[in-house]
């Protein structure tokens, strides 16, 4: 596994609240299509899909190395994967999907405990007639995904990593979440109603 994954893994999204910009964070009407939410983290794997079409999702499924996260950017009219595709993705080590559009097969997808972060379910399947693009960027709710991005996903949110800042970025998001952990809840009153004051005399409140 790589390290950085196993590290990004001990946070959440909200630890990276502070070191990445609004843009980084998924629109969050994308969100898991199975409750209780797993946690899901890896490197992107992208895709995109044209419209009416999921045949680049269905080859991605052999192409994504274990490990990592396919992210993909399709048309929500149809579903760009199902139940069967998700076992094979499973199957084969990938980690997990966050999907620009939709998917069917949601029982057997909750059966099978398969992280599949989507904008929901429709019945409908896309068809298997036109090239669209692996490893390229992609737009996925509102952030370009890069190949080889970081992605952490969990019922606070989705957050893109730039793989040139990820470092960085968990460096940050590491010290944001020990401070967090280490300040009691009457600390962080003491610490929050001197915030708000200052912040409202400022303003003339």
């Amino acid at each position: 596994m790589d390290s950085l994954v196993a590290q990004i893994k001990s946070l959440s999204p909200c630890d990276f609240a502070d070191a990445l910009s609004i843009e980084q964070f998924v629109d969050p009407a994308i969100q898991s299509l199975w409750l209780p939410t797993p946690k899901l983290v890896g490197r992107a794997f992208t895709v995109f899909c044209p419209p009416g079409d999921h045949l680049m999702f269905h080859a991605a499924i052999y192409e994504a190395q274990p490990g990592d996260v396919i992210v993909a950017q399709g048309d929500p009219k149809f579903a760009l994967a199902g139940g069967n595709v998700c076992a094979i993705a499973q199957q084969n080590g990938i980690a997990g999907c966050v999907i620009d559009g939709r998917v069917r097969d949601l029982a057997e997808i909750r059966e099978m405990q398969f992280p599949v972060f989507a904008r929901g379910v429709i019945p409908k399947p896309g068809a298997k007639k036109q090239l669209g693009t692996l490893r390229g960027p992609i737009v996925c709710g509102g952030v370009t995904v890069v190949q080889g991005d970081y992605i952490i996903a969990d019922e606070e949110g989705i957050a893109v990593i730039p793989q040139n800042t990820v470092e960085q970025a968990l460096e940050k998001a590491t010290a944001r979440a020990q401070k967090d952990a280490s300040t009691p809840i009457e600390q962080w009153r003491e610490q929050h109603i001197a915030t708000v004051k200052t912040a409202l005399e400022k303003l003339g409140y």
